[in-house]
């Protein structure tokens, strides 16, 4: 039985409160069959590590994960807590920058839920695409190295490179090959850009048509970033995968988890050549944390990511299987109507909603 070693990152807020329920999922789940095994460890980082000890990804902590297998991260970040410039404590960006995880993948799904976006045109195909946003340079390049001139102005610099890029542009046509593969896409990837604009987007869109030539069996196409923000809202169906440069994808990523009925159902992972951090896309929310009112969701689904990595990067089916039935035990869940937390329209708490997932996802194991 090969076992894998998992940094787990509990965080700040209502980290802790998502997180542990989501491991005790996974162990249950891999105990089911004994096929695999999953060892955890968790390391310090964070807001309240940085308000305690002056630093917010310790050194030590960085290096036992980057030997990890795999990286758990829940939210991160408190807004009463700041680094000397202002800006919010963010280790999560640390470790993209650090590990190199150029590629940030975030699914857009909808199980069936309401939606707070309005479809237009009468289209009422399932809405299921992936935003792969470059997650290491663009306008995050120089994360932690602005600066203010005289309180007269402030400067910040977008960098696009050539070598990340590639990587990038490669990494998306192989995903828009494995979905259709899968028979979740058509085979489209969208870069999306302001190459009418500036240089450095027009650089990255000709890289796009030039990695775009190894893939003859899936389809480019271009789009500024203000036109699919629109087409998002109108008609999202058109979309399988959308490339990006970091900024336009933190931005669109969270419309698209509007789409799917709000940030706590949205999951994501930060892929690199060699390791990959999941974790949800919604932040601490200190304002509910210790009420147990905190949707799990989207760390369980983000949890499911990690598994299918895994599987498809290790050769084991066994935890593709089980990233299949998390991710239909959670549609089960939404779709029967509970229990859900109340930010759903329900009121379970966060462990009676992950004790459902686990338990129809353990039924499937025994099926």
């Amino acid at each position: 039985m090969d076992g894998f070693e998992i940094a787990v990152f509990e965080g700040d807020g209502i980290g802790p409160e998502v997180m542990r329920p989501t491991v005790e999922l996974l162990t249950a789940l891999a105990r089911g069959h004994g096929r695999y095994a999953l060892n955890f460890e968790t390391l310090p980082a964070g807001a309240g590590h940085y308000r305690e000890h002056g630093v917010s990804l310790p050194g030590d902590a960085l290096a036992r994960a980057r030997r990890a297998d795999a990286i758990l991260l829940s939210a991160m970040g408190l807004p009463e807590v700041r680094y000397p410039d202002g800006t919010e404590i963010s280790p999560q960006i640390e470790l993209r920058m650090e590990l190199g995880l150029y590629a940030g993948v975030r699914p857009v799904f909808q199980f069936g839920q309401s939606c707070p976006i309005a479809r237009f045109g009468g289209d009422q195909r399932p809405v299921d695409f992936v935003i792969v946003r470059e997650s290491t340079e663009g306008l995050f390049y120089s994360h932690g190295k602005g600066e203010v001139i005289d309180d007269s102005e402030a400067r910040e610099t977008l960098r696009i490179t050539r070598a990340t890029s590639e990587k990038l542009f490669d990494f998306a046509f192989d995903l828009a090959r494995q979905r259709k593969a899968d028979g979740r896409g058509a085979g489209v990837v969208h870069c999306v850009d302001k190459a009418n604009v500036f240089q450095a987007f027009a650089f990255f869109r000709r890289i796009f048509r030039e990695r775009a030539e190894a893939f003859p069996d899936i389809r480019a196409e271009a789009a500024y970033v203000d036109a699919t923000a629109m087409w998002l809202v109108e008609k999202p169906q058109v979309f399988d995968v959308l490339v990006t440069e970091n900024m336009f994808g933190d931005i669109l990523s969270d419309l698209g988890a509007a789409m799917m009925g709000g940030l706590g159902l949205a999951p994501s992972a930060d892929i690199g050549e060699r390791n990959a951090v999941f974790q949800p896309c919604h932040g601490s929310a200190p304002d509910i944390a210790g009420q147990g009112r905190a949707n799990p969701i989207a760390m369980v689904l983000s949890a499911a990511m990690m598994l299918d990595w895994l599987g498809r990067t290790r050769g084991q089916e066994a935890m593709r299987a089980d990233a299949l039935r998390i991710h239909e035990a959670v549609r089960e869940v939404v779709t029967s109507g509970g229990p859900l937390t109340p930010d759903l329209g329900g009121t379970a708490s966060t462990g009676e909603v992950v004790a459902a997932v686990r338990d129809a996802a353990l039924a499937a194991v025994a099926a």
